[in-house]
C-alpha cells in the first residue's frame, strides 16, 4: 500500500522500503562498496570490455561539468559511437575510460588523472568527482577511451566559502524543444565565458514528434525516426541523445560548469508528484515513468553521486555558496509538491490553492530552504528554481482576475510562508531565478501583493527559453495584461535566448539576451533589456 503525507502525497520511501528492499542510503552504500560508484581504480567483478576500437567518435555527446565546490567538480561523458542506435551503439560491457584534469588549455600542467568506469547499468555514462584542487580557479579537463580522445571542457572550482569574492558572472538557460528552432542561443553562452551556468530545465521535451502541417507555429527541424511520447528508459535516452547531438548545446556545455534542475518535460508535462497529466494513471504506474526519466536526466547531466535516483526518488535539491558572495539554493518544486488545484490551468477562482497544506517544495524542503536562510550570511541570497514565483493576473478585465495553478500562485500559502521566512531571518538580497513559462519576465516580490506599497522581498528574474515558442515576439496580449494588472511586473518579452547575470557586492545587473529568430540558425544575440538591484535596496531599476 501506498502512504499518504499530511500533505496528501505519496511517500517515495514507500517505493524503496518495502520488505527486503534496500533503503536509499543501504543501496548507495553498497553500491559504493561494490565499486559501482568509483569514479576511478580499477573494475572489479564485472565484464571489461578491454582494448576497445570504436567504429565512430563514442565521445559524440560531448563533455560536462558540473556541481562545483571549492575543491573539484563533476565531470561528464558518455559513450555513445552511434548514439541514437540501441544503447549508443555499445556493447554490454562496462569500459574504463582515462581522465584527466590541467590548469591549461595545452594540458602541459596536467593536476589530476585517473580512469572512471562507463557501466552498462548507467547507459554508459562517466560522472568522475574531482577533488584536491584549487578553489576560485578555472581548469580545462579531457577523456580519453580506446585511443580516441574527446574534446576538452573548461570547469572551475567555486571560491571557498567566506572568500571575499567581488564578482560572479553567469548565465540563466532552459526550455530547448528541438523542433521550435536551432540552439544558436547555447552557441551565444559558449562565447560569453560565464564562471557558470544555471538550467532550470525542461531540458528535453517528451512529446511525440512534431512535422511541417501538424501545428501552425513553425517547425524549424524534425526529429528523425518519427518517434511518439516517450515513456521507456530507452526512449528518454534516445531523446537526450538527439538534444546532446547539437553542436551548440555541447559548446555551451564545455564552456563552463552546470548547475541542472529538471522541470516537468523531463518527465511529463505539469507532472505533480505522483499524479500524472494524464488522467487514469495510477501513481504506481506513474512511479515507473519517474524512474525512467530520473535515470535517463542523471545519466546526462554532469551530477554528483548524491543524485543517483533510487526508483522514482531523486535527491536534486542542493545548496552551492560562492565565498562571501552568494548562497544558491537550487529547488525542486515538482518532486514533493502537491497536485495543481481545480484542475489545474488558468483559474478565475480557486479557493484550493490558498489552502494552507498546498506545497510547492514539501515539508522536508521547505524547512531544508527555510533553516539554510539561518546559515553564515553571505551577500546575495539565490534561489534557482522552475516556475513562476510572483503573483500574475492575466485576466484582461478590470475586475477579473485569473492565475496559473501550476505556478506558485497555486500555493499562495506556501509562497507566503517562504516570504515570511526571508523576512522573519532578515534576508535583505533575495533573488529567484526562474524560467519555465518561454518568456522574459522581471519583477519585485511583494510581501503582499494586493497592496502594491509593500515590502519587497526580493526580485524575480525569469529567461526565456532556448527555442520553445519559436521566434516569438516583442510584446503579445499576454505580455500587455501582465504588465497592466500587476505593478510589481516591471518588464517582459517573448523572443528568444538567455539570462546573463553580473553580481557584485553591491549591484546585481540581469541583461535579457535576446534572438530575432531561433527558425534559422546563426542569429545574433542583442540586449534587449537591463535591470539593476542593489544590495540592501530590495527593487528593480533600469541599468
Amino acid at each position: 500500500m501506498f502512504r499518504r503525507d499530511a500533505f496528501g502525497r505519496f511517500d517515495p520511501d514507500d517505493f524503496v522500503t518495502a520488505p527486503g528492499t534496500p533503503t536509499r542510503r543501504s543501496l548507495l552504500q553498497g553500491l559504493a562498496a561494490s565499486g559501482l560508484l568509483l569514479a576511478s581504480g580499477q573494475a572489479q567483478a564485472q565484464r571489461l570490455w578491454a582494448n576497445p576500437v570504436f567504429a565512430a567518435d563514442p565521445f559524440s555527446l560531448g563533455v560536462a561539468s558540473g556541481d562545483p565546490a571549492a575543491d573539484g567538480f563533476v565531470i561528464w561523458t558518455k559513450l555513445a559511437p552511434t548514439p541514437l542506435a540501441e544503447h549508443g551503439g555499445m556493447p554490454m560491457r562496462a569500459v574504463e575510460v582515462a581522465w584527466e584534469v590541467a590548469e591549461d588549455e595545452a594540458f602541459a600542467r596536467v593536476v589530476q588523472r585517473g580512469t572512471g568506469l562507463a557501466r552498462p547499468e548507467l547507459g554508459h555514462a562517466v560522472h568522475v568527482e574531482v577533488g584536491g584542487l584549487q578553489p576560485d580557479r578555472f581548469y580545462f579537463y579531457r577523456f580519453t577511451c580506446g585511443g580516441v580522445r574527446s574534446q576538452a571542457g573548461r570547469g572551475r572550482t567555486f571560491p571557498a566559502t567566506g572568500a571575499a569574492v567581488e564578482r560572479m558572472r553567469f548565465g540563466v538557460v532552459g526550455c530547448q524543444r528541438y523542433e521550435d528552432g536551432f540552439f544558436t542561443a547555447f552557441r551565444h553562452v559558449a562565447e560569453e565565458r560565464f564562471d557558470f551556468v544555471y538550467h532550470y530545465g525542461d531540458y528535453i521535451y517528451e512529446y511525440r514528434t512534431i512535422r511541417p502541417g501538424d501545428r501552425p507555429l513553425p517547425v524549424a527541424r524534425v526529429m528523425p525516426g518519427d518517434p511518439d511520447e516517450i515513456y521507456a528508459l530507452s526512449d528518454y535516452r534516445r531523446r537526450y541523445a538527439l538534444y546532446k547531438l547539437d553542436p551548440d548545446l555541447q559548446a555551451a556545455h564545455a564552456s563552463a560548469p552546470w548547475l541542472v534542475s529538471f522541470d516537468d518535460h523531463e518527465i511529463d508535462n505539469d507532472w505533480a508528484g505522483f499524479v500524472s497529466e494524464e488522467t487514469g494513471v495510477p501513481p504506481e504506474i506513474f512511479a515507473l515513468r519517474r524512474a525512467a526519466g530520473f535515470q535517463a536526466w542523471y545519466e546526462h547531466m554532469p551530477l554528483r553521486r548524491s543524485a543517483l535516483p533510487n526508483g522514482p526518488a531523486i535527491q536534486a535539491y542542493r545548496r552551492f555558496r560562492y565565498g562571501d558572495l552568494a548562497q544558491i539554493d537550487v529547488l525542486d518544486t515538482r518532486q514533493f509538491r502537491t497536485d495543481q488545484p481545480c484542475g489545474g490551468g488558468w483559474q478565475a477562482r480557486c479557493a484550493d490553492a490558498l489552502a494552507t497544506d498546498k506545497t510547492m517544495l514539501g515539508p522536508a524542503q521547505e524547512a531544508w530552504l527555510s533553516e539554510g536562510f539561518r546559515l553564515p550570511r553571505a551577500r546575495w541570497n539565490v534561489l534557482a528554481q522552475q516556475v513562476m514565483m510572483m503573483r500574475r493576473d492575466n485576466d484582461p478585465e478590470a475586475g477579473g482576475v485569473s492565475y496559473h495553478m501550476d505556478k506558485w500562485d497555486g500555493a499562495a500559502a506556501a509562497r507566503q510562508r517562504l516570504f515570511d521566512g526571508l523576512t522573519q531571518a532578515r534576508i535583505a538580497n533575495a533573488i529567484v531565478l526562474t524560467g519555465d513559462i518561454h518568456q522574459s519576465w522581471a519583477g519585485e516580490l511583494k510581501a503582499n501583493f494586493d497592496d502594491p506599497k509593500s515590502a519587497t522581498v526580493g526580485v524575480e528574474f525569469i529567461a526565456t527559453s532556448i527555442t520553445s515558442g519559436g521566434d516569438g515576439a516583442a510584446m503579445t496580449r499576454a505580455g500587455r495584461v501582465g504588465l497592466q494588472k500587476n505593478p510589481h511586473i516591471r518588464y517582459f518579452n517573448s523572443q528568444r535566448g538567455y539570462l546573463r547575470h553580473d553580481v557584485g557586492k553591491e549591484r546585481w545587473q540581469a541583461d535579457y539576451r535576446l534572438l530575432e529568430r531561433v527558425t534559422q540558425a546563426g542569429a545574433k544575440v542583442t540586449t534587449g533589456a537591463s535591470f539593476v538591484t542593489e544590495a540592501g535596496k530590495p527593487g528593480l531599476a533600469p541599468a
